[in-house]
């Protein structure tokens, strides 16, 4: 099933880009990339393509095939579309998923932009610079191994990672020491702790489930992200704020952020963000 946005009314062929996943029908990236090329004057198109879980690859040659430039990836084939690729960047390979590709030729680019949009939204929109600070992440599962890499480059003071099952964070405190230090374990690790800015990964946001975080965990005048986006006030959002937290965020921002990671990469200029963040959430 493919969902066609067009992008201007230019007669001229467009250069045509895609969101790949399963499902699709609820993605917003047809949405955010019309927006985008519509700031910056760009002729293109985009579809929204869904995807039968075993035919991704069969899905990709034929995009590519077809001439397609650029693909968004997102769920269940962000792991398989960073095996694909001829040219898989640090960024893709230190994720182990990848969530854009850029078609040149025979040659297929690999990138994961989820982290890097976290951390743009976070100091652009949130006016949270990470430089020195304490920053956890609630959860040990994909979007956290991707946005792990972005916010250690940040430069935090702590960077920690936090999972009901504390082996698999530990998983990624060794396969990340090579190339930064990480604090990980269970929840029950946490007690005594305090942090500036708390991430929360996992998926209890798509739930009415609250996450068992011990008392003080929120340092004064520390910010509660969930990475979840459109369902308003998550449990994780209502545990922060029923101890005092004010400042809460969702990932709508790191949603449209990656997004002009990749409009940037295939199109060779950035386009504004902040309206476009203020257009979804209208």
């Amino acid at each position: 099933m493919v969902d066609n946005v067009a992008m201007s009314p230019n007669t001229t062929p467009a250069d045509r880009y895609a969101v790949v996943g399963h499902p699709i029908a609820h993605s917003k990236s047809p949405t955010i990339h019309r927006l985008f090329a519509q700031a910056t004057g760009q002729h293109i198109e985009y579809n929204a393509i869904e995807s039968a879980p075993d035919a991704f690859a069969d899905t990709l040659i034929r995009f590519v095939a077809q001439g397609g430039k650029g693909l968004n990836v997102t769920l269940p084939f962000k792991v398989e579309a960073c095996e694909l690729a001829t040219d898989p960047m640090p960024s893709a390979v230190l994720a182990g998923a990848a969530n854009c590709l850029a078609i040149r030729g025979d040659r297929i680019e690999a990138h994961n932009f989820d982290g890097k949009g976290l951390v743009t939204d976070i100091a652009q929109h949130h006016d949270t610079l990470l430089r020195g600070r304490r920053v956890l992440v609630l959860g040990a599962g994909g979007a956290t191994r991707g946005a792990l890499p972005a916010l250690a480059d940040a430069g935090p003071a702590v960077l920690a990672v936090a999972n009901r099952t504390a082996d698999k964070a530990r998983d990624l405190q060794i396969h990340f020491a090579p190339h930064f230090a990480l604090q990980a374990g269970g929840f029950e690790d946490l007690a005594g702790e305090s942090f500036d800015l708390i991430i929360n990964a996992t998926s209890t946001g798509l739930s009415d489930q609250g996450l068992p975080l011990p008392p003080g965990l929120f340092a004064p005048g520390a910010l509660a992200y969930d990475m979840v986006y459109g369902k308003g006030l998550t449990p994780f959002m209502r545990q922060a704020q029923e101890v005092g937290v004010t400042r809460l965020a969702d990932g709508l921002g790191m949603l449209v952020e990656q997004a002009a990671e990749a409009f940037a990469l295939w199109r060779g200029v950035r386009p504004p963000t902040a309206d476009v963040i203020r257009a979804l959430r209208g």
